[in-house]
């Protein structure tokens, strides 16, 4: 079906619909929108209404119902008020006997600018439909008409829902897991269209920044190139990038045709910043594949109500991550010496969180419900991202297949499989089917290796896998070492706040808490900026004492410092590599 005929269809299925949402703004400054439902041809006795608690692609329940506020139900024909109650934290019922037209309004604060809520300002509005509008269980199938209200003449509509002919800012979704994957931005946005592979896309930008738009087109129609190729075509007709420029923000919310980006609006004339907002589309882009489509069989139907497990993520959001800064380098964005650097800084990362010799990777992508969105200061020593260790997982997988077969074959084969597999029909897929896809292009068992590195906290072997691409993992030590505490400190407030401990560590041992205020080392006062310098005055197994405020009582507590710590790790060459070693590398990071 062309995209032509299927707007057509929806338009025809729209005139039969009996759901209709209005989204108004009339003052933005009260960062409430306002929601009016109308309800046409009702027969039921009851109406059911429920708020949707999550949004697909960030896992984690974030209760949308308790924005809502000024909730009234009333009789269409009559005006009159309906009797209602609330059954549970987003279910609402009413009383609908004999009435066949229902007006529902409410209102939903937003002043959050995150790409998986809703913000709403005197600049613009923009929303998640998940985290605004509310579902009919069994209903959820039919057609949703949605037109938006805008405050002002000169505020614009930015969506990839259907427009419907002759009616102003009014767009229809087919079924309302089509609306939740669907943000809307109103405002000012500045709009660029641009063509790649003959297909439209659109960047839509709200906020001032130092930007450079022609070059960041120029880059991202590389990276759309580079994965479509990779995937034998684009699956869509047209694609929309939505970008918020802010202040510190930084995140990705991945939709079947497009994508929400948050990011500082100076980071991009820094070049560091600048490919990481590019590894940030990469990231979001690789997505329309690998999750929207290629998605687990948990996910394939989505239960709005409460959390959907799965142990896959390691797959959908790792690899995606091993992906984000491999797709620049073979875009010719940046070099392979650049490439091995941002590999080198997530490894650092990796090998500096004690989390991962307490959480094995599966369950953290089971887990990411209570655990990767509710972090606190203890996180990093019980648990590790299913994002970092999932994306070198991925890379001992990549580097496993491709020298088995001197780069004939790759991970790349192992995506391409899964999107003729289950991403084309969208018919999800199961961890045993992934272990076995993954099997196939590597041609061997790798039931211990699954075993090892997703069910148990085994330490990942990257030099077993990289010496034979003619590279090792090398730690690198400060000038002057430093003795290890094991304490993270920041400045709040003129104070000097103990943000993280590390479990097991010399200030652990100690007693030194989380949220502690430090204040002097053997007498001597400390801030946060300066306290590698007072390390640098001691050896590993002198014991110094430590001063701080512990729920504002006055303690110095006594800590022996241990052995200094590698303060980063980096992929480097190896010595004398072989002709073997070089073409395998070469064909790797070609």
């Amino acid at each position: 079906m062309t995209e032509a005929t299927a707007i057509k269809n929806l338009e025809e299925i729209s005139t039969r619909t009996n759901m209709f949402y209005e989204v108004g703004m009339s003052q933005p400054n009260s960062h409430l929108f306002e929601v009016t439902l109308r309800l046409v041809n009702w027969q039921e006795k009851r109406l059911n209404l429920k708020m949707p608690v999550w949004t697909p692609g960030s896992y984690l329940v974030r209760e949308y119902a308790r924005h809502l506020q000024d909730f009234v139900v009333k009789d269409s024909s009559s005006h009159k008020s309906l009797v209602s109650h609330k059954v549970s934290k987003n279910h609402w019922q009413i009383v609908t006997e004999n009435i066949s037209e229902i007006t529902v309004n409410y209102r939903i604060y937003a002043n959050d600018l995150t790409v998986r809520t809703n913000h709403l300002d005197a600049t613009h509005g923009y929303f998640n439909p998940a985290a605004l509008l509310m579902f009919i269980p069994g209903l959820t199938q039919q057609p949703i008409k949605v037109k938006i209200i805008t405050p002002r003449e000169d505020w614009q509509v930015t969506t990839t829902l259907t427009p419907v002919a002759g009616e102003e800012n009014t767009y229809i979704a087919q079924d309302f897991d089509t609306l939740v994957d669907t943000p809307f931005e109103i405002g000012k946005q500045q709009v660029y269209d641009f063509e790649a592979l003959g297909r439209p896309h659109q960047f839509a930008i709200w906020g001032q920044g130092n930007i450079n738009q022609q070059q960041v087109i120029k880059d991202t129609k590389k990276i759309i190139e580079t994965e479509a190729e990779l995937f034998g075509g684009l699956p869509y007709e047209k694609y929309l990038f939505l970008l918020h420029l802010s202040g510190s923000g930084y995140g990705g919310l991945e939709h079947k045709n497009c994508c929400t980006l948050n990011y500082p609006r100076l980071g991009f004339r820094d070049t560091d910043k600048y490919h990481r907002f590019l590894q940030l589309v990469a990231h979001e882009f690789f997505h329309l594949w690998n999750i929207k489509r290629i998605r687990p069989q948990a996910l394939e139907t989505f239960d709005y109500e409460q959390e959907n497990y799965t142990s896959s993520l390691w797959f959908s959001e790792g690899t995606t991550s091993y992906y984000d800064i491999l797709i620049p380098l073979r875009s010719g964005i940046y070099n392979r010496k650049k490439f091995l650097e941002n590999l080198s800084k997530d490894l650092t990362r990796y090998l500096s969180i004690p989390g991962r010799n307490v959480q094995p990777l599966g369950e953290s992508s089971f887990d990411a419900w209570i655990k990767l969105y509710r972090r606190d200061g203890y996180s990093d020593n019980n648990q590790i991202s299913y994002y970092l260790k999932g994306q070198f997982v991925s890379l001992l997988l990549d580097l496993l297949i491709r020298k088995k077969y001197h780069n004939q074959r790759s991970l790349d084969d192992v995506m391409r499989l899964m999107w003729q597999r289950f991403g084309k029909e969208e018919i999800g897929f199961t961890p045993q089917q992934l272990k076995q896809t993954i099997e196939e292009i590597a041609e061997q068992d790798l039931g211990d290796f699954f075993s090892r590195y997703l069910e148990t906290t085994a330490e990942l072997p990257f030099d077993d896998y990289l010496k034979p691409f003619g590279l090792r993992v090398k730690p690198i030590q400060d000038k002057e070492p430093i003795p290890h505490l094991g304490l993270k400190v920041n400045t709040e407030n003129s104070r000097e706040i103990i943000k993280f401990v590390e479990a097991n560590s010399p200030a652990a041992i100690a007693g030194i808490d989380i949220g502690d205020e430090l204040l002097a080392i053997e007498g001597i006062k400390v801030k946060s900026g300066d306290l590698k310098e007072h390390l640098k005055n001691y050896q590993s197994g002198d014991r110094i004492s430590v001063t701080i405020f512990h729920q504002d009582e006055l303690k110095t507590l006594s800590a022996t410092l241990t052995e200094p710590q590698p303060s980063r790790y980096e992929i480097v060459h190896c010595d004398n590599i072989s002709d073997l070693q070089q073409q395998n590398l070469s064909g790797w990071l070609s």
